[in-house]
């Protein structure tokens, strides 16, 4: 099926126009008349045309010369883009700068053109262009800045037109064209989920230039712009789509925790006092005690006790508050005893040094009888994508947009849980009378590779997966499987680093590891706090190097090192600018 898609020229045409036509049937009454008087000439024009004007899309740049623009299918470059001249989609005569004019040409056509004016031919192009900018700032069409050179620059008027059609398909700006060439070289392969009239995104025209606006503030809060303006802005958006609400909050946020690492602590104060996104109230009885306002902080870390919105805010609020009593002159607060946990004690040779120390504790402890594996978060994370699989991309009103989703939009809302519960209920019933095991070995060969916001595809093995449902408790999945749905967002990371297993006597033992002068972080706290609450091996491994003199005698073989590779903190993909892995839910 790829292949056959690839096999086709005009490939790149054919996925634009599956997306035009996506839009012409869910979103024309979104549709601005500009946009639909874009799809409607665009339908009328000749295919070599067509092809042209998407190649000038899907490039980078806006600026494109004739010299440059090849490509068998389309022909006469000529003949193509008359018709796009004629519409005014792309322009011959744009007036340019200097700098754009550096972008399109070489180092010897700058020294034809421009030659007279430059003192030192052999230093670079930055040095040319600071030399020469400062006499040179006027706009001009390029055959005015090059009449020596016989050939055309065309400038593509409508980019933003088409960067607000793949917001109304993709529900963002950082996916892109190359998703559909990606999915037909089988390289990302998607759950094919069935679309409702009420799966969009963006439900209104007013709901796609809230998006374009938010997207704009974030590039200008990402490029230094003055905070208090976005800030301004941003706040005076009226919303009543919450897909988009949270997005205006999760902005705010950012911009708010950016204001506390520069010390201004009244800009934070100000967006958390208003900022609905989770973690926002916490932030701000940080931020209240670093002012002084202890008072204050303490009033409001203590009302978040009575109703808190996470364990990660528990936790915190367990160490705040008694230093706020402190501060306060209250009485000292005795600390509960911390739980005793089964330490590992290792001193080893450090074999590779470009190996982690994950890996070589591994190495250490790995036994034929009792195989050692770096999992991480991967494992449970990928047993409960495989076994709730049709919860997690049940296709509910909003949750999917379009066909390049790895899970669905709502992942990390507070309501994600409640929306499916009857869903996840029948997906961990099966945990109950033995089914998970044939669903999961079952799911695991018909969506391999198939993209989800839980499974590791590069971390799984059927060894690994055999072993795993063998030495694993029904009870304990259960009970790792209900926290993560308590807050996928916090709990899906943290979970110890290895896992041992002893497959003859269906055991085993979690391993978190910590190299020299390591301390285990909060979200890993918690999950040795949860295992212990509910009897679940784990031990902690802290390790010191051996002296290099003794690391040699005692060296392993390179044989002797573990091969896996995987335990990383998001399933293996290949980065494609998205704020979906940002997220984590697209």
């Amino acid at each position: 099926m790829a292949a056959r898609a690839l096999d086709d020229p005009f490939y790149y045409l054919n996925n634009f126009q599956q997306v035009l036509a996506w839009l012409t049937q869910r979103y024309a009454d979104v549709l601005s008349p500009q946009e639909q008087r874009f799809i409607d000439h665009f339908g009328a024009l000749p295919r070599g045309s067509q092809g042209l004007l998407v190649r000038m899309v899907m490039r980078k740049g806006l600026r494109f010369r004739h010299s440059k623009l090849s490509y068998p299918e389309i022909g006469d470059i000529g003949a193509a883009v008359a018709p796009l001249l004629a519409l005014g989609w792309v322009e011959e005569q744009a007036p340019i700068g200097l700098v754009e004019l550096f972008e399109v040409l070489l180092k010897p056509e700058i020294l034809l053109c421009l030659g007279h004016l430059i003192e030192h031919p052999k230093a670079k192009k930055t040095e040319w262009l600071q030399a020469l900018d400062e006499h040179l700032s006027q706009l001009q069409p390029f055959r005015a800045w090059c009449p020596q050179l016989d050939d055309r620059l065309y400038s593509l008027t409508i980019m933003h037109l088409c960067d607000r059609l793949r917001l109304m398909f993709f529900g963002n700006l950082y996916q892109d064209w190359s998703e559909f060439v990606l999915a037909d070289l089988g390289i990302f392969t998607y759950e094919t989920v069935e679309f409702s009239a009420e799966s969009r995104g963006l439900r209104s025209r007013e709901d796609v230039d809230a998006c374009v606006f938010l997207h704009d503030c974030q590039q200008r809060f990402e490029a230094g712009d003055p905070l208090e303006e976005i800030v301004e802005q941003v706040n005076q958006l009226s919303l009543d789509n919450p897909w988009l609400e949270r997005r205006q909050g999760k902005l705010l946020f950012q911009i708010g925790q950016h204001g506390e690492r520069i010390g201004d602590f009244a800009l934070a104060l100000g967006i958390y006092r208003h900022c609905t996104y989770p973690g926002a109230r916490l932030r701000m009885v940080r931020v209240l005690e670093r002012v002084g306002e202890y008072t204050l902080a303490l009033e409001l870390g203590e009302a978040a006790a009575q109703a808190p919105q996470s364990a990660a805010e528990t936790q915190a609020l367990l160490r705040i508050l008694p230093r706020l009593r402190r501060k306060l002159g209250g009485p000292p607060v005795p600390r509960g005893m911390a739980r005793e946990v089964e330490r590992l004690e290792l001193h080893l040779p450090r074999v590779d040094p470009a190996l982690s120390v994950e890996y070589h504790v591994q190495a250490h402890l790995h036994d034929e009888a009792a195989p050692v594996h770096y999992v991480e978060n991967s494992l449970i994370n990928s047993l409960f994508g495989l076994l709730c699989w049709p919860a997690i991309f049940a296709p509910l009103p909003g949750a999917f947009f379009h066909p390049f989703q790895r899970g669905p939009v709502d992942l990390l809302n507070e309501d994600f849980h409640a929306r499916r519960a009857e869903l996840f209920a029948a997906c961990l019933a099966e945990l109950d009378d033995g089914r998970y095991r044939q669903t999961i070995v079952r799911r695991y060969a018909q969506k391999w590779g198939v993209q989800s916001p839980f499974v590791f595809w590069g971390a799984l093995s059927e060894p690994l997966l055999e072993q795993a449902l063998d030495c694993l408790p029904a009870e304990h999945l259960k009970h790792w499987f209900h926290r993560l749905l308590l807050d996928i967002k916090a709990n899906r990371a943290g979970m110890p680093d290895l896992i041992q297993f002893w497959p003859q006597d269906k055991a085993y033992r979690m391993i978190e590891v910590k190299g020299p002068g390591d301390r285990l972080q909060d979200n890993q706290l918690r999950w040795l706090e949860f295992c212990h609450e509910h009897q679940m091996p784990v031990a902690v491994c802290y390790v010191q190097w051996a002296e290099s003199a003794i690391a040699s005698e005692l060296a392993p073989t390179g044989d002797e090192l573990p091969q896996n590779t995987h335990g990383c903190e998001q399933p293996p993909q290949i980065p494609c600018g998205s704020e979906l892995a940002r997220d984590g839910h697209t």
